[in-house]
């Protein structure tokens, strides 16, 4: 008797947010390759995200959900959803002192008020088929702290918590949410870096090496994927031994 692949993600509606490069791109790679129908959005990168589509045969649509409404139209194009992956954020780095409101409530708003409304919208159509897989993507700063990123930080740490919370008020409904946290990965973010930052970041990190953003989207199909169906409220990190 054949056994089924492991991890397979036949038959599912997955949506992927910011998923026009780097870990965004791979996550979507991935579960298309799994099987998945995977929808895949982008605010920017409207040429990334079209080649993306046509090579893993998903759908590419533009949106801003660090908009509200821009968010739940996302999610109903998106249709009957099965999995949903916040990955979309950004970085307005720069010391608290000098930091504008602008800065704080635009990475505030990209990257956790984008995960309330997307799961908002989502929610309703998983709970009431009893179904279905939610991976929000924090990082290791919002565990550690990061010199120069307090608002990054802050919203990466209350997508833990968010989390959590939503594993607990959807878990009756056989709905699953948990959480990803990177640690540093190759991905333009990083590519910038001084020589300095990352020397110091593998000097604490026991795997001794930046992460690939397919180590990422690894973790991720199987957190979406049925071999995880008694796993929920879980932060699962990804990190290379750095957030011990």
């Amino acid at each position: 008797m054949s056994r089924p692949a492991f991890c397979s993600l036949d038959g599912k509606n997955a949506l992927v947010t910011g998923a026009s490069r780097g870990i965004g791109r791979a996550i979507a790679s991935d579960l298309a390759a799994a099987g998945a129908s995977v929808v895949l959005s982008y605010r920017t990168g409207a040429d990334e995200a079209a080649t993306l589509a046509a090579e893993i045969g998903a759908r590419a649509v533009q949106a801003d959900v660090s908009d509200s409404e821009s968010a739940r139209a996302l999610v109903e194009e998106a249709g009957d959803l099965d999995i949903l992956v916040n990955n979309a954020g950004v970085t307005r780095d720069g010391l608290l002192v000098r930091m504008s409101d602008d800065d704080w409530d635009t990475v505030i708003n990209t990257n956790l008020a984008s995960c309330f409304y997307t799961c908002r919208a989502a929610a309703r159509g998983m709970m009431k088929k009893r179904s279905g897989a939610v991976v929000n993507i924090s990082s290791i700063v919002g565990l550690r702290g990061n010199w120069g990123q307090t608002n990054y930080a802050a919203s990466k740490a209350g997508i833990i918590g968010f989390t959590k919370s939503l594993a607990r008020e959807l878990g009756s409904r056989n709905v699953r949410a948990n959480v990803v946290v990177p640690g540093y990965v190759k991905t333009q973010l990083t590519d910038v870096l001084p020589e300095g930052a990352t020397d110091a970041m593998l000097q604490n990190t026991p795997l001794g090496r930046l992460g690939d953003p397919e180590d990422v989207a690894g973790a991720v199909r199987f957190l979406c994927s049925d071999e995880a169906s008694f796993i929920t409220g879980a932060v699962l990190l990804v990190d290379g031994g750095l957030g011990m």
